[in-house]
């Protein structure tokens, strides 16, 4: 495989409801990238074959138990059942010739070890961007248990006072849907524990491969931060 300097990664990390999709989306809309959204990619597995097992190392990883025993609990999915599938969908972007901006992964310290290697190999460690989106568990906590999706396109729809009511993405039409037991306010909490003990520690991880840290406040506007993401590229 060989490497592409003309390419962009940039990896968005931060806490459940930081802002990571809808700043992956602009930023992928702004500069040609492929979105990789990782909680699409899985459920993308599990839409196929619930049934299916994944064999990683000499382990056994049975997608039917990595949804109900992890995912739906607020939990991490095995990194290497996630790294496994992530490298599938990212060789995959790269033949088609695209760069990729990534929301919220890598998760974990096994995944960025295994993962970051490719990242460099495939456009160059100059042009691996990583941004860290930071947010309040206050905040955290309100964003999630107020969010919705559209149906058709996963757009998120922020919540406000003109967007509380709406029953229809007002970007596609399609039914705005909550995502059930992951943003439980009580599932959250362990999302947030999740995150501080597993993918915090990618920050130190990136520095020590030679890899800028670009830290945002996520605390403002969606404009805000897009405007300050922009001015750390």
């Amino acid at each position: 495989m060989t490497s592409d300097k003309n390419k962009s990664i940039i990896i968005l990390l931060g806490p459940p409801g930081s802002g990571k999709g809808t700043q992956g989306t602009l930023l992928a809309e702004k500069f040609g990238l492929y979105y990789f959204e990782a909680s699409k990619i899985l459920e993308e597995a599990w839409s196929k074959n619930l049934d299916e097992i994944i064999e990683v190392e000499g382990q056994k990883y049975s997608l039917r138990e990595e949804k109900e025993e992890n995912w739906e609990k607020g939990k991490l999915c095995s990194p290497p059942f996630v790294t496994v599938l992530f490298k599938r969908k990212i060789e995959e972007i790269h033949k088609q010739g695209k760069g990729i901006v990534f929301a919220g992964t890598p998760r974990t310290l096994y995944e960025g070890e295994k993962l970051a290697p490719l990242y460099k190999e495939l456009c160059g460690q100059e042009n691996v961007k990583v941004i860290l989106l930071e947010l309040s568990p206050e905040q955290t906590i309100f964003r999630n248990s107020h969010r919705k999706i559209c149906e058709l396109v996963r757009h998120p729809i922020l919540y406000s006072e003109e967007t509380k009511n709406l029953r229809h993405c007002p970007l596609d039409g399609s039914r705005l849907l909550k995502r059930g037991k992951l943003d439980d306010p009580e599932t959250i909490k362990i999302r947030i524990k999740e995150y501080e003990e597993r993918t915090l520690p990618l920050v130190k991880f990136f520095e020590q491969q030679g890899l800028e840290i670009k830290r945002i406040n996520g605390d403002q506007s969606v404009a805000e931060v897009y405007r300050d993401i922009l001015k750390a590229l």
